[in-house]
């Protein structure tokens, strides 16, 4: 049976979405990242921010969640933006060169103004 994976989403006005994953993101939780992020992305945003800050780990499953989501906001006509990354969790971006595909901000401030 999959842990709880707590996911808190937050509406702004003009369509921004804010996404805050809290916890490792893996194999076992990646699944219901990935149905979240498909439900909101439905809802036609057109800005998705996900603000990893609480993100302490991520694996190759919780990084293939993340690339679905960004081209699904592209199909969508929206823009996606990563936030707040944890060095172990940017490393990871980094590493798979990810880090020039993904818009990175330093911290959900920078991302909102993005």
């Amino acid at each position: 049976m999959a842990r709880d994976f707590p996911i808190d989403v937050e509406q702004n006005d003009g369509g921004v979405v804010v996404v805050r994953p809290l916890g490792e993101v893996d194999l076992a939780s990646s699944p219901q990242l990935r149905a979240k992020l498909t439900e909101l992305i439905g809802g036609k945003p057109t800005r998705m921010i996900l603000d990893l800050s609480q993100v302490s780990y991520m694996d190759s499953s919780g990084v293939a969640t993340l690339v679905e989501a960004m081209q699904q906001c592209r199909r969508n006509s929206a823009t996606l933006a990563l936030a707040g990354l944890q060095t172990r969790v940017r490393s990871v971006f980094e590493i798979a060169r990810l880090d020039t595909v993904f818009d990175i901000q330093n911290d959900l401030e920078s991302a909102l103004k993005g």
